[in-house]
């Protein structure tokens, strides 16, 4: 790719024009298109032999391929990349789809499932995968906590979160405890601190051991070694929809490619670490082909923005499907889904 020179076609009106009707028909019919299709539709007064010169400039450029079977030209990844940046026209979802969104995204039915929900709603409404990172639950309030001791060496909390989520965890302690001691921890933590989220109470029982020097201490002491496991940071994850909707995806015939992609999707940590690439990015960001770094996704996009409430980021949601997406179609949705999301989650309790 010759940077400069890109950049200077980018300038040109014409070969603006061209381009984008090259990538919108291309996305539209996935098929290589050539100078004869843009003189009928591009809109311009210009001779095919112009056209033809400056589909070549193009080319060079690297904006444009030209696959051997066919006088045609497709986008490569620079192409879309330039398309999207600065020739797509989108325009805000629909208010009807608005509606459907806000009807299939309530608040009150519980973090796990609303974020379920919202997967599945990314998927249906591209025909690509939905994907949504998951919330820390250290950034949850949590409403109550028990204990149970399993043996001589492990208990078990069970949380329950402020958004009705239920978790159990399993830590091992260095001593045994009995039945009486574990209720008195959990009373202690219970009435002292439930309504904080994870990581304020294990700040606030450091600096309450550290400040107190009475008969209190030992039970901090315990309920310290204990917090120390039960309210540590759980593990990143995402929720996936939507995976086999690519098998019907012209792009996506090679059985190998699709494998790699289905490993992937199965491992889930390279995903995850796209979409977090994104979190303190706000609005929309896309990643075609090479830039999400994994081979897998190599002729893919991800439409990606984040979700939060009250200017806290919760985590990311996006969209993966072949390069060849309908952009103007798939950015209006994650956009609309991510602030709705939101909305659903001010109006969950915390």
């Amino acid at each position: 790719m010759h940077p400069a020179r890109a950049t200077e076609l980018a300038e040109d009106p014409r070969a603006r024009q061209l381009l984008r009707t090259l990538i919108g028909r291309y996305i539209r019919d996935g098929e290589p298109v050539g100078s004869q299709t843009l003189s009928r539709h591009a809109g311009l007064d210009i001779s095919p032999a112009t056209i033809r010169k400056i589909l070549g400039d193009l080319e060079e450029a690297g904006l444009l391929a030209a696959p051997h079977t066919s006088a045609g030209r497709v986008p490569t990844a620079q192409g879309y990349r330039l398309f999207v940046d600065s020739l797509l026209q989108v325009k805000p979802l629909p208010k009807d789809e608005m509606a459907r969104l806000r009807g299939e995204l309530p608040a009150g039915h519980g973090t796990q499932a609303l974020l379920g929900n919202t997967s599945e709603l990314l998927s249906a409404m591209t025909r690509f995968v939905g994907v949504v990172s998951l919330p820390r639950r250290e950034q949850f309030a949590f409403r109550r906590i028990d204990f149970v001791a399993l043996d001589a060496r492990r208990v078990m909390a069970i949380l329950v979160f402020a958004d009705n989520e239920v978790q159990n965890r399993i830590v091992q302690v260095r001593r045994p405890y009995d039945g009486g001691e574990l209720e008195q921890l959990a009373n202690y933590l219970n009435s002292h601190h439930a309504g904080r989220p994870l990581a304020d109470i294990r700040q606030r029982l450091l600096e309450a051991l550290r400040d107190d020097r009475s008969e209190m201490e030992a039970l901090l002491a315990r309920s310290l070694e204990l917090a120390e496991q039960v309210l540590a940071p759980d593990g990143e994850d995402m929720l996936l929809s939507g995976q086999t909707r690519l098998m019907g995806v012209q792009d996506l015939t090679d059985i190998d490619r699709l494998r790699d992609l289905f490993e992937a999707f199965a491992r889930k940590r390279e995903i995850l670490q796209l979409l977090e690439r994104t979190i303190q990015a706000p609005g929309v960001r896309i990643f075609i082909g090479e830039e999400t770094g994994l081979a897998p996704l190599e002729g893919m996009s991800l439409v990606s923005a984040p979700y939060g409430m009250g200017g806290q980021v919760l985590g990311v949601l996006g969209v993966i499907g072949p390069s060849r997406m309908a952009y103007e179609r798939v950015i209006p949705v994650v956009q609309a889904t991510a602030d709705i999301l939101g909305e659903a989650f001010a109006g969950e309790p915390h």
